[in-house]
């Protein structure tokens, strides 16, 4: 198959993947003398650090989603393929695909990460993950099934395991997800639901460490746990689960809890496409790089963002697998491209780390900038305007802001929409 890109006389850049590192590579190479080829299997880019939000009915998925075609309208360079790359055949400088052959003279593997089951069979075919925004539509629909079905059972256990939710994984998506679902709780299901008492929904929080936010300051740990435990979800640390039947969930300790919503956000790794030597990937399926992102074993092949592991003294075990790292790798490796080409030096990579920061619900957040540690209100302002800066489109930050404000004034979430019911092992 062909997939009908003009052959011209400049070197071509192809990029596998549009989350935040390829979208800001190619968005730096705007003006650069080269063709520009993006391949992704979604013709969107999706604003990850909002899926959550999707998932318990706070937006809908089309205010963190953005067309891809829309993004580069007028950049002449440009031309995107929607498609999945099959495999890398390096030594031919070639990509095998869903859609056909493409040959590069430079490739950008920038293909993000995928859920980590850590080869827990039993979980990864039962547990509920998040991490595109058609798992979270599904989960929307599933938290919302669950308490249709919760009003028709007679049996008070298979209701109540119907109204518990755990998440496993302390990180800030797990904590952020359990301050939602505590919000809905509180201001929400209550008013759906009359049937229903919400005194037997348990919202659980498993971590296998000892503290949540486990990156983040001591004293930001505490204040995470601490709003948590005030919005009355459960924090469950120092827990590994073992096993997971669709209805009990079984500890490591030996403890079990029946649930039929166990929701998955305990780790991620690479999303390597198939091709490179095994020596080039680690065990977390990242793609091995030097300072200057190039691949190990390879000259021409690059790697950013989640994908790529970039050892170096500060970062024994590679860069964190976040959005600012991916931007950064991709605004610096346009420039060294350019350099490539024009034969001049190279720029190692130094990431500046901004801070981090994650929100517990209304009016709570913990903030790291800098040596700046603060929480509270003041966090949650300022968590809210930086994730409207990084949304893409005008539209989408209004979208966004107007939901906000309208589920801060309102207490309630709108979009409590079973439009797909999912139906799931068990």
């Amino acid at each position: 198959m062909n997939i009908n890109i003009p052959e011209v006389k400049v070197p071509r850049i192809v990029i596998i993947g549009c989350g935040f590192g390829g979208l800001e590579l190619a968005k730096q190479l705007k003006n650069a003398d080269v063709q520009l080829v993006l391949l992704d299997k979604n013709n969107y880019h999706t604003f990850q650090p909002l899926l959550y939000q999707v998932a318990t009915a706070g937006l809908e998925a089309d205010s963190i989603a953005y067309p891809i075609r829309k993004i580069f309208k007028g950049q002449k360079n440009f031309h995107f393929r929607w498609g999945e790359v099959k495999e890398i055949i390096a030594a031919e400088n070639k990509l095998l695909t869903s859609i056909g052959e493409l040959k590069y003279d430079y490739l950008v593997i920038a293909t993000g990460s995928t859920t980590n089951f850590f080869g827990n069979t039993s979980l990864e075919e039962r547990a509920i993950p998040m991490k595109t925004v058609t798992e979270s539509l599904n989960l929307r629909s599933i938290i919302l099934q669950s308490f249709e079905k919760a009003l028709l059972t007679p049996d008070l256990q298979e209701q109540e395991a119907l109204m518990t939710f755990v998440i496993v994984g302390g990180g800030p998506t797990g904590v952020e997800l359990a301050g939602a679902l505590s919000e809905l709780k509180r201001h929400v299901l209550p008013n759906d639901y009359p049937e229903l008492d919400f005194r037997k929904m348990r919202i659980i929080l498993i971590e296998n460490g000892g503290e949540v936010l486990q990156a983040m300051s001591e004293g930001n740990r505490k204040a995470a746990k601490q709003y948590l435990e005030e919005l009355g979800c459960e924090v469950w640390l120092n827990t590994g689960l073992q096993n997971y039947d669709g209805a009990v969930a079984e500890t490591r300790k030996g403890k079990q809890l029946r649930t039929f919503n166990l929701i998955w956000t305990a780790g991620i790794k690479g999303a390597a496409p198939a091709g490179l030597h095994s020596d080039s990937i680690n065990q977390r399926g990242r793609i091995i790089t030097d300072e200057y992102s190039t691949v190990s074993g390879y000259q021409n092949i690059f790697a950013i963002g989640d994908v790529a592991s970039m050892v170096s003294a500060d970062f024994p075990n590679g860069h964190p697998q976040v959005a600012p790292v991916a931007i950064q790798q991709g605004k610096l490796l346009a420039k060294n491209l350019e350099r490539i080409i024009a034969k001049q030096p190279l720029e190692k990579f130094r990431y500046f780390d901004k801070g981090t920061m994650a929100t517990v619900g209304r009016n709570r957040a913990v903030v790291e900038v800098a040596k700046l540690r603060f929480g509270g209100f003041a966090g949650w302002l300022t968590w809210m305007a930086l994730h409207l800066m990084l949304l893409v489109g005008f539209r989408n930050r209004v979208v966004v802001f107007v939901n906000w404000l309208w589920n801060y004034l309102s207490y309630d979430r709108n979009i409590r929409l079973i439009i797909r019911p999912v139906e799931r092992a068990r």
